[in-house]
């Protein structure tokens, strides 16, 4: 490289790399009912409707696709690791990245799916915060 494209390698560089980490946003339930029709559209032919990983097109497949309900997540379980899943695909895999989506359409299918795996737990609710009891008092 010569001198002068130096600074255009670091500020492209610099560019880059704040483009990629977005903030994340915090989950509505509008935007999970956007993640469900997103996932209808683009996942759930491999995924499968319920997120099992029985989608038509997922039997074909090898590896076959992830079960979002009892499986764990491979790239992480955080909302920002399932982000960047998603846009970027996982390597060695069937599974592309989703780069092309809207950013916004690719928060809401993050909550979506990890709301397939824990019903209601993206919004505060759901399986595990129902089955908790409250705390018993301590006696004195």
């Amino acid at each position: 490289m010569n001198r002068m494209s130096k600074p255009w390698v670091v500020v492209l560089g610099v560019l880059t790399a704040s483009m990629a980490f977005a903030d994340e946003p915090k989950p509505t339930a509008e935007m999970l009912e956007k993640g469900k029709s997103t996932y209808k559209t683009v996942c759930a032919n491999c995924h499968g409707e319920k997120g099992d990983g029985a989608g038509p097109v997922g039997a074909a497949l090898n590896p076959k696709p992830r079960n979002f309900a009892t499986e764990k997540f491979r790239q992480g379980e955080k909302p920002a690791e399932v982000f960047k899943t998603i846009s970027e695909g996982v390597t060695g895999t069937p599974m592309v990245g989703y780069a092309y989506l809207p950013e916004g359409d690719r928060w809401a299918l993050s909550y979506y799916v990890l709301d397939l795996k824990k019903p209601g737990s993206v919004l505060g609710g759901g399986e595990d915060t129902a089955k908790k009891k409250p705390a018993e008092k301590k006696k004195k």
